[in-house]
C-alpha cells in the first residue's frame, strides 16, 4: 500500500502523476475440472456472457499451497492449475456474488498476466452525485496476513497513524495518533508532529518518482526491523528533530482515552475508538462498564479515524450505547444482496434476517454470551470525518434507525453503506462488495457518507444534525481543549448554539481533497463473519 502513486490512495484521493509523488449464473463457458488430485489438462476458455459457478475454478492455482491450513487444521485444497485458471475463478466468483454484477466488464481471464490485474478491473466504473467511485474498495490480501490481522489485530508498522493533509507539493503529513508500546511512542512521536523529510527525501516538496518511491517504502514497511528515518516537527516545537524507527509487529489499541469528564450537567464519558477488531471487544465493554459505574448522562463517541472493520463489534457497541429498552423497538442493520439473492444470504445459505443489536459477546475477545453493559442513551455525539467509514458508519446509522439522537460533531464521512464477506482462493483472499446495509427504518443511501448539518458543501452527503469543526491536531485526542471535544461538550450543554462559524477553507474541500488517515483497506469497510 502506498502514499504517493502514481493514480491514486485508497481509491479515495486523485494524485498528480508522477509528480505527487456458490451461485451465480449459469451459462456454458467450457473448463476441464481436475479431480482427485490430478493436474489440470486444459487451460479454461472464455465465452463472453456465459459464467459458471465459482467452484468450477476454485483452487486451481499457479503456485499451489502444500501442508495443513493452519487455520483449519486441514490439508489445503489447492490443485495445480495456472494465472488463467485463477482469473476464471474471479470472474465467477465476482459475477455470482457482486452487488452490482449487472455493471461489470466481461474481460477475458486469459488476457490478465496477473490474478491482482484482472481482479482490480473486474468491478464496476459507475461514480456517485459526488463524483467518487461507487466502488471504493475492491482489494486483496495474502490469506496468511489477513489471518492475522483479524485475529490479532497485529500489522507490520510504526504505530503512528498518518493524516495525509495534502498529498500534492507542498504536502502535508501529520501523525494522527499513536498506539501504546509502539517505535513510534518509543521515539516520543505523537498527534501533531509534522513529517518534513524521510530518509533524506523532502516529503514536502520531493517532485521525482524516485524520491517519491523512496517516501512511499518508508511509510509503507513491508518487513520487521526495517528502519528510516524521519525529519519532524513536534507540536509547539520551534525546531525540527531526526528520530530512527524499525518497523516491528505493532498491534491496535483500538479503544484509547477512556475517561469521564466532569460538567455542569453531569458526568460525560469520552472515548476514542480506531478499529473494529477482535480485542475491541473486551475494551469497549470495559469502558462503558466504567461509564455505566460513574453514571455518565452522555457520551462523545470518537470516530474520526475509525475506518471500520466488524461489523459484530459495531453492533455491539450500538447495544451497550442505547441499551435492552431502545433497541427492542428494532434491529441493527438489515442486509440486501444482488437481485439473484432476494431472500437469502448467498455466502451462509441463510434465510435473510436483519442483523440484531447484540446484546451478549460474540466471542472475538470475551467469553461467548456475555452480558454486555449499556448506557441506555436517548442521545449521542459523535465526532466524525473522512476516516469514518463503513462499519463506524453503521453505528450512527443503526442508532438513528431506532430514533437515538445522533449529533455529528467533525467533517463529512467517507460513505459506504457496503460490505463483503472475505473468500480465500489460492493463498489470496478478495474482498469484494456484495451487500448493502439498512436501517430499522429502511434507510441506507448514504454513498457520500454523513455530514454535519451546517457544512457549507454536503457534496451529496447525507446532513444530520451537528457542527461543523476542522480537526485540531495540535491538543491530544481526549483533550477537553482540543476543537471537536470542546464544540462536542459544548453542544451537550447548549446545543446547535456551541457550532462555530463553518469556514469555506477547511470544511468545504471536496471528498477528494479532504484529510484522510492511512489505515489498512480491511479496516476502512464492513466485514462479516460466520461467528454469528
Amino acid at each position: 500500500m502506498t502514499l504517493f502513486n502514481r493514480l491514486s490512495f485508497l481509491g479515495t484521493f486523485l494524485i498528480l502523476g508522477t509528480l505527487a509523488g456458490c451461485g451465480g449464473g449459469g451459462g456454458g463457458s467450457s473448463a476441464t475440472v481436475p479431480s482427485g488430485g490430478s493436474v489440470a489438462s486444459s487451460e479454461p476458455t472464455w465465452t463472453a456472457g456465459n459464467y459458471l459457478t465459482p467452484d468450477h475454478f476454485a483452487a486451481r492455482c499457479a503456485v499451489p499451497r502444500t501442508g495443513l491450513d493452519p487455520q483449519t487444521g486441514k490439508p489445503y485444497p489447492d490443485l495445480k492449475g495456472s494465472v488463467t485458471w485463477e482469473n476464471h475463478w474471479i470472474r465467477a466468483w465476482v459475477h455470482a456474488y457482486y452487488l452490482w454484477y449487472n455493471e461489470l466488464p466481461d474481460l477475458n481471464p486469459a488476457s490478465y498476466a496477473t490474478t491482482a490485474a484482472y481482479f482490480k478491473a473486474d468491478k464496476t466504473s459507475a461514480i456517485t452525485a459526488s463524483g467518487t467511485a461507487k466502488d471504493k474498495f475492491h482489494f486483496t490480501y495474502p490469506t496468511d496476513q489477513w489471518a492475522s490481522f483479524v485475529t490479532s489485530g497485529a500489522t507490520v508498522d510504526y504505530g503512528a497513524h498518518w493524516v495525509f493533509v495534502a498529498t500534492r507539493p507542498p504536502r502535508q503529513l501529520i501523525v494522527g495518533y499513536t498506539d501504546p508500546n509502539s517505535p513510534a511512542s518509543g521515539v516520543g512521536l505523537y498527534r501533531g508532529a509534522s513529517v518534513l523529510m524521510i530518509d533524506g527525501v523532502d516529503l514536502v516538496n520531493a517532485n521525482d518518482q524516485a524520491s517519491v518511491d523512496k517516501l512511499n517504502a518508508a511509510l509503507s514497511p513491508t518487513k520487521v526491523g526495517e528502519s528510516h528515518t524521519f525529519t519532524v516537527v513536534d507540536v509547539g516545537a520551534s525546531s525540527s528533530r531526526t528520530v530512527t524507527m524499525a518497523a516491528a509487529n505493532v498491534t491496535s489499541v483500538p479503544v484509547q482515552n477512556a475517561q469521564v469528564i466532569s460538567t455542569a450537567n453531569g458526568p460525560v464519558g469520552y472515548l476514542t475508538f480506531n478499529d473494529h477488531i477482535a480485542s475491541a471487544e473486551s475494551q469497549l465493554a470495559t469502558a462503558i462498564q466504567n461509564f455505566a459505574d460513574a453514571h455518565v448522562t452522555d457520551l462523545v463517541l470518537d470516530l474520526r479515524y475509525n475506518g471500520g472493520g466488524l461489523l459484530d463489534i459495531a453492533s455491539e457497541l450500538a447495544y451497550m450505547i442505547a441499551g435492552p429498552t431502545q433497541t427492542n423497538a428494532g434491529y441493527f442493520e438489515k442486509l440486501s444482496f444482488n437481485d439473484k439473492y432476494p431472500t437469502r444470504d448467498p455466502i451462509t445459505g441463510q434465510t435473510i434476517t436483519p442483523t440484531p443489536f447484540y446484546s451478549t459477546a460474540l466471542g472475538y475477545s470475551l467469553t461467548t454470551g456475555n452480558p454486555l453493559p449499556t448506557l441506555g442513551l436517548s442521545r449521542i455525539v459523535v465526532i466524525v470525518g473522512g476516516t469514518t467509514c463503513s462499519a463506524s458508519e453503521s453505528v450512527i446509522n443503526g442508532l438513528r434507525g431506532i430514533g437515538v439522537n445522533v449529533v455529528l460533531v467533525g467533517a463529512q464521512t467517507c460513505g459506504k453503506p457496503y460490505g463483503f464477506y472475505p473468500e480465500d482462493n489460492c493463498g489470496t483472499t478478495y474482498f469484494s462488495i456484495e451487500f448493502k446495509g439498512v436501517n430499522a427504518q429502511g434507510f441506507g443511501d448514504y454513498t457520500d457518507g454523513f455530514v454535519p448539518s451546517n457544512t457549507l458543501n454536503t457534496n451529496g452527503g447525507v446532513p444530520v444534525n451537528g457542527c461543523a469543526v476542522a480537526d485540531d491536531y495540535t491538543h491530544a485526542l481526549g483533550d477537553v481543549n482540543e476543537a471537536e471535544l470542546a464544540v462536542a461538550l459544548g453542544w451537550l450543554s447548549t446545543g446547535a448554539a456551541a457550532c462555530p462559524t463553518p469556514s469555506a477553507v477547511t470544511l468545504s474541500a471536496t471528498l477528494h481533497e479532504a484529510p484522510r488517515m492511512r489505515k489498512p483497506l480491511w479496516l476502512m469497510n464492513r466485514i462479516l463473519s460466520n461467528r454469528r
